[in-house]
């Protein structure tokens, strides 16, 4: 498979716009409030979009992640201590940005004792006190597959539990040097078990990293013996030259494969095209289940 330059002309499909004046609202919200957004972090290209539309994926614990993914933007350095008043501030932006559906990720934090889980469960609980009708997504890391850390979030009932297995397994090592395929697959399969059946998990994977066709397949398998219910696909955008290498850019054609062999393997919900990243038009996904 070719591998492309990181200065190779990206498609058409990359270069959007979007209301700066509604982004900067958003930002000097956010920045009042002492938040970080992983929108922002990881420079995702649907930044303008969401902002645009008074929506947000929170980061909590930090801007600065204790792992250094190759394919991860997100700045990588020694954390400050876990901040116990940043809860209530996510829910107070929550309130007010009326936000019906809010989404909570994190860094990863290896350097506590909880690896960052109680922080979670703080988070989860303010919202539900503050903006009770809001519905609640988490993004999670894989919590060194500890499950004492997945039973806090389990407990707390977010209305979607979401893990990134983020690439095939023979790419996993190469992008993931302190993860593992199976460690993010038995995640999933724990929090399906053992959570309220009101729980959906969910899981997204990234394209051009230089999957095949097969491999692609074989993961859809996988995430479905475990019975995860959502997935969504979407391409790399590789940061710098210092990250992984892009191999190519996923034409559209093989999104609109990969969403109709999803479905006939039984997912919920399916988000497959270049744009699509795990938070992106969370709302719409969990409203479609229900049936709204």
């Amino acid at each position: 498979m070719k591998q492309e330059n990181i200065e190779t002309p990206k498609p058409a499909w990359l270069k959007v716009t979007y209301d700066q004046k509604k982004v900067d609202r958003m930002n000097k919200l956010l920045s009042g409030l002492k938040l970080n957004t992983v929108c922002a972090e990881a420079n995702c290209p649907n930044l303008g979009e969401c902002f645009g539309n008074g929506t947000a994926s929170f980061m909590i614990l930090g801007p600065n992640c204790t792992r250094a993914c190759r394919f991860c933007d997100v700045p990588h350095g020694h954390p400050k201590p876990v901040d116990l008043s940043e809860p209530l501030r996510v829910a107070q932006a929550t309130k007010k940005l009326g936000l019906t559906h809010v989404v909570v990720t994190s860094v990863d934090r290896d350097d506590l004792p909880d690896l960052g889980a109680d922080q979670f469960v703080r988070t989860i609980h303010a919202l539900r006190e503050i903006t009770p009708k809001t519905t609640i997504e988490v993004l999670t890391p894989d919590f060194q597959g500890q499950t004492d850390c997945l039973d806090k979030i389990i407990a707390a009932k977010p209305d979607v539990f979401n893990h990134n297995m983020e690439t095939v397994r023979s790419i996993t090592p190469k992008v993931r040097h302190r993860a593992t395929y199976s460690t993010s697959l038995s995640v999933l399969k724990y929090v399906k078990e053992h959570a309220t059946p009101k729980t959906f998990v969910k899981t997204g994977i990234m394209l051009g990293l230089g999957e095949t066709d097969k491999e692609v397949y074989t993961l859809m398998d996988d995430l479905r013996a475990v019975n995860v219910d959502f997935l969504t696909i979407g391409q790399y955008v590789q940061p710098s030259e210092k990250h992984y290498k892009l191999h190519e850019w996923v034409p559209i054609e093989r999104y609109q494969k990969y969403y109709h062999e999803a479905k006939a393997r039984g997912f919920k919900f399916i988000a497959s095209s270049p744009l699509v990243r795990s938070s992106y038009k969370a709302k719409e996904e969990l409203m479609a289940v229900y049936g709204k």
